[in-house]
């Protein structure tokens, strides 16, 4: 086992049980946070669709953090996740899910699963959601706590980011968690007719802005910049980290 990991799995195990089974008896007691986080941190800034603010109230956010920054789990601002990576900021989640606007029952691609939060969040919206990291670890990581948790519509590769997922495109939505130079020619050919494809474009440590991708139903590109934001960079051969 690797010997980077945040807990050992005993420890984890005994946290996810312990969540569920709070959960299920009614007295969660992280509820409260989330609560708060929703509506002080995320209504108040704007975002509006229910299925969004739901997600982001239902989904236990201290169980995407490592234990030192749990204290931290809801507060307004990215933590790091370990590999030099973070796990973004509950406004910019539920930002970039509302921008997507999801209806439910589509397949979505997201670059840069990091510690598997947005997937989850983009799975109770979703029909189904494939996520790809680029660092192994963080990859592994992801991907069994997404199954731990019970996330079953989330499939997570380890891999380039910048090449897809071809065998399962086409996708309706896709959602990249770094900034990019361009928007990456093969994400834009695995997108449906209709879809949208967000993404921070510029420069590392530079001017970033969010900026939404339209495929018209007859293939055409329509772009629109929206708001400016900070991310590590997409790089070839994979993807910096984030949610």
């Amino acid at each position: 086992m690797h010997q980077r990991r945040w807990l050992p799995i005993l420890a984890v195990l005994l946290a996810l049980t312990a969540w569920a089974t709070g959960a299920q008896a009614g007295d969660d007691p992280w509820r409260a946070a989330r609560q708060r986080m929703v509506s002080q941190q995320i209504q108040a800034r704007g975002v509006m669709d229910p299925l969004v603010l739901r997600a982001m109230e239902q989904v236990p956010r201290h169980l995407f953090v490592p234990p030192a920054w749990l204290a931290s789990a809801y507060a307004d601002h990215a933590l790091p996740i370990g590999q030099g990576q973070t796990i973004s900021q509950p406004f910019i989640v539920a930002h970039m899910t509302e921008l997507l606007a999801l209806k439910g029952g589509e397949r979505v691609l997201e670059i840069g699963t990091g510690s598997g939060y947005q997937a989850a969040v983009l799975s109770l919206l979703a029909g189904e959601v494939y996520s790809i990291e680029l660092v192994p670890e963080l990859c592994q990581e992801a991907a069994e706590r997404l199954a731990g948790l019970g996330y079953a519509k989330v499939r997570v590769r380890c891999g380039d980011g910048y090449q897809g997922w071809p065998e399962a495109a086409p996708f309706q939505a896709i959602m990249v968690t770094a900034a990019a130079p361009e928007v990456p020619p093969l994400l834009v050919e695995q997108l449906a007719p209709g879809g949208r494809l967000l993404l921070p474009l510029g420069p590392a440590g530079g001017l970033q802005f969010l900026v939404l991708v339209e495929k018209t139903l007859d293939g055409r590109l329509v772009s629109r910049e929206l708001d400016p934001v900070r991310f590590v960079p997409l790089v070839p051969g994979g993807a910096g980290g984030r949610p």
